[in-house]
């Protein structure tokens, strides 16, 4: 059985979120393995590098799948793309090593918030989120100086009591504005739940003078999750890309 590598983009506004669930059949997993199950005629499981939230959004989300198929990968990637929703793109298929899992092997990922500073073009909308107030750039970029790094972020999601551990490294943050739109692009080993949307919605908080920049270094010695800002909505994340060993 053959071990498939695929990087898919998708506009997730009308689904529930990556992950299958119970209670709904509108999400992003479900309609993969629907096609991929009946491409090989069997039921097919896909992994992906991590689970995207109702509403969140995804230029290079990378997952895998294995089955048997005399179909090559150009011909998967053709499969999946005639009949998987406009909403939804495989942009590569590729075989990979028996061992190789999306999950388990990421090292880490690159989200990017953004926030719309004035109303914003019709066909970016969807994919900004439309801010009240105008924050001071500068001072956002010098506050995520103290985000950067190995640090317990419990305070800044939204993952309730928990016995895994929820330290994660954050490589970098950068911030920067173009034509209205602040983007919030951040780097890390890994991301709790809202974790990069708490982030932002704290950076931005403190841009727009609603919350001191010493609050950051308070969330991390109490771990409270109500002294950190606001979770920002999900129409403004996006998964940017996954990177592997």
């Amino acid at each position: 059985m053959k071990n498939y590598k695929i990087t898919v983009q998708y506009d997730g506004t009308r689904y529930n979120g990556w992950q299958r669930q119970g209670n709904t059949q509108n999400t992003i997993q479900e309609r993969f393995e629907n096609v991929l199950s009946k491409m090989c005629g069997k039921n097919i499981e896909v992994f992906a590098s991590g689970r995207t939230d109702a509403g969140v959004h995804a230029e290079a989300q990378t997952a895998n799948f294995k089955c048997d198929t005399e179909l090559s990968a150009e011909e998967i990637k053709e499969y999946l793309n005639q009949y998987l929703p406009q909403d939804i793109l495989v942009t590569s298929v590729t075989e990979a090593d028996e061992r190789f899992h999306s999950r388990l092997n990421a090292v880490s990922k690159t989200y990017e918030y953004k926030i719309a500073t004035r109303k914003p073009d019709v066909f970016i909308r969807k994919f900004v989120y439309f801010a009240d107030d105008v924050p001071n750039v500068e001072k956002m970029r010098l506050s995520a100086k103290q985000i950067v790094g190995t640090h317990d972020f419990k305070g800044f999601s939204s993952v309730g009591k928990t016995k895994k551990s929820t330290v994660r490294t954050i490589n970098y943050i950068e911030i920067f504005e173009e034509d209205g739109i602040i983007t919030i692009r951040i780097n890390g080993s890994g991301f709790l739940y809202n974790m990069v949307r708490i982030i932002s919605g704290t950076l931005y908080e403190i841009g727009t003078g609603k919350l001191d920049e010493r609050v950051i270094s308070e969330v991390f010695e109490t771990k409270c999750r109500e002294a950190a800002g606001t979770t920002l909505p999900a129409c403004g994340l996006k998964l940017i890309e996954v990177f592997y060993q």
